[in-house]
């Protein structure tokens, strides 16, 4: 069985469509790569998958998302134990900037009323920073601002917040493109790592990045503008790259459009 399963989703701001109808199964322990045209719904769809599009004034999704059988949006489940499950890294490194390296790591913990003892909450450091492979560069440094990092040092900061929540997936919205070059290959080495351990869905826009990170990659158009986008279809990477089944597919991979 899949680990998430996407059933008939519509997914709104208020009165209007902005993804219509999508299907979708992500199995455990792989990469998913969502890419497409700006404005397709990408992100959009992503922040369903852990109940952070509702956070939107007016936004509701229909249809089901199910982690491990267990629909996401029925009445009785705690948005908040969803995010717990489904941790997400954002499109720009944000660190909590009067908090230090240590304090931004455990930042998420606390939020979650989690009360450890100080040889826990060290042995939590480390480990959630070695899993961001981060911990040999800032080992020394525990006390400083997490703002006074490099970029590529604060998006794993921000993925070492995530996972010291010990989530079961780890969304991830465009985490490179604020990112310089080698901090970005650091970041696609460190998903790779993480698959072993964690299920992970990334928007990207740079398709190069999806060919290199992913085991299946979906493909979401937008047909116009003012209509909604769509998930045209989801297969195994190297086929969407190879030998796509659709033709917009094909067109927006070679650059005919997006």
């Amino acid at each position: 069985m899949a680990l998430i399963e996407v059933e008939n989703e519509n997914i709104y701001y208020g009165n209007f469509l902005a993804v219509k109808d999508v299907n979708m199964n992500i199995a455990e322990h792989t990469i998913t790569a969502l890419i497409g045209p700006s404005g397709c719904g990408k992100s959009t769809f992503l922040r369903t998958l852990n109940r952070m599009h509702e956070v939107i004034p007016g936004a509701r999704v229909e249809g089901q998302v199910r982690v491990e059988g267990v629909n996401l949006y029925d009445p009785n489940i705690d948005p908040v134990q969803v995010r717990r499950k489904v941790g997400m890294v954002f499109q720009r490194p944000n660190p909590f900037p009067t908090m230090s390296i240590e304090e931004n790591v455990l930042a998420g913990v606390k939020l979650n009323q989690r009360r450890l003892p100080k040889s826990e909450q060290e042995e939590l450091v480390e480990k959630s920073l070695r899993g961001a492979n981060l911990w040999n560069e800032v080992k020394d440094r525990l006390g400083e601002p997490g703002s006074a990092l490099s970029g590529g040092q604060q998006q794993r900061l921000c993925i070492a917040r995530t996972i010291a929540v010990k989530p079961e997936i780890i969304l991830m919205d465009e985490p490179c493109s604020a990112l310089d070059p080698i901090s970005t290959l650091a970041v696609e080495d460190l998903m790779q790592e993480l698959k072993s351990d964690y299920t992970i869905v990334i928007v990207t826009h740079n398709m190069q990045q999806a060919a290199r990170v992913s085991d299946r990659t979906g493909f979401f158009n937008l047909e116009a503008q003012g209509k909604p986008g769509q998930l045209v279809e989801i297969d195994d990477t190297e086929k969407i790259f190879s030998k796509p089944s659709q033709q917009a597919t094909e067109d927006y991979i070679s650059g005919r459009f997006g």
